[in-house]
């Protein structure tokens, strides 16, 4: 069988799904300011995430049902909506624990899916579906080469997130939270600072 994918650089392989991004504290691209972003797939084609930690304070989660013309029901929890990153803004994500899972999840690793259906919000209207879960519009992307390139200029941190830093944290301290969770104090690092 032909082989039409291109090798993956070391950097390629080391950014695997199912880590997170931390930016460093003097990242240039303020749009990534101390962002946490959760990598979800990665390969010869680019590298796919969404950010955690910026929250769509305007936006409340019946709101955004509504506007899908999913009814909210009773049990319906009040979910915090997270911008996910700046492509395909109007598109919506769901972040979520295995225990739901559709035919259209796609699985992350082990622990982590994201479904990016309407099935889901009705599920999670009705008070239904993963019991952890992290709700995203828009997400991130990079072309092949271009993470290598900024990882190579230490803009960013790669964290091995635990299922609190991931669903438990808040959006407003899971940048603390990453780099606590690595033993670093943002205000001590360097130009030097690598991966953890």
């Amino acid at each position: 069988m032909k082989e039409n994918r291109t090798k993956m650089s070391a950097l390629d392989a080391f950014i695997l799904p199912g880590k997170l991004l931390v930016a460093m504290p003097y990242m240039q691209d303020s749009r990534f300011h101390q962002s946490v972003i959760y990598i979800c797939g990665n390969d010869s084609n680019g590298t796919m995430g969404f950010m955690l930690n910026k929250s769509l304070s305007g936006l409340a989660f019946r709101d955004l049902l509504k506007q899908v013309d999913i009814q909210a029901g009773y049990n319906c929890p009040d979910l915090a909506i997270v911008y996910g990153g700046p492509v395909d803004i109007s598109r919506g994500f769901v972040l979520h624990s295995l225990d739901y899972h559709i035919d259209t999840t796609v699985f992350v690793d082990g622990h982590v899916g994201v479904t990016s259906t309407l099935e889901i919000l009705k599920a999670l209207g009705r008070g239904e579906g993963p019991a952890r879960k992290i709700v995203a519009l828009g997400y991130v992307n990079w072309s092949p080469g271009q993470l290598d390139s900024e990882i190579a200029e230490n803009n960013w941190l790669i964290v091995h997130p635990t299922t609190e830093l991931l669903f438990s944290t808040s959006a407003d301290l899971k940048w603390r939270m990453a780099m606590s969770s690595m033993g670093v104090d943002p205000s001590a690092l360097s130009l030097e600072c690598g991966h953890a």
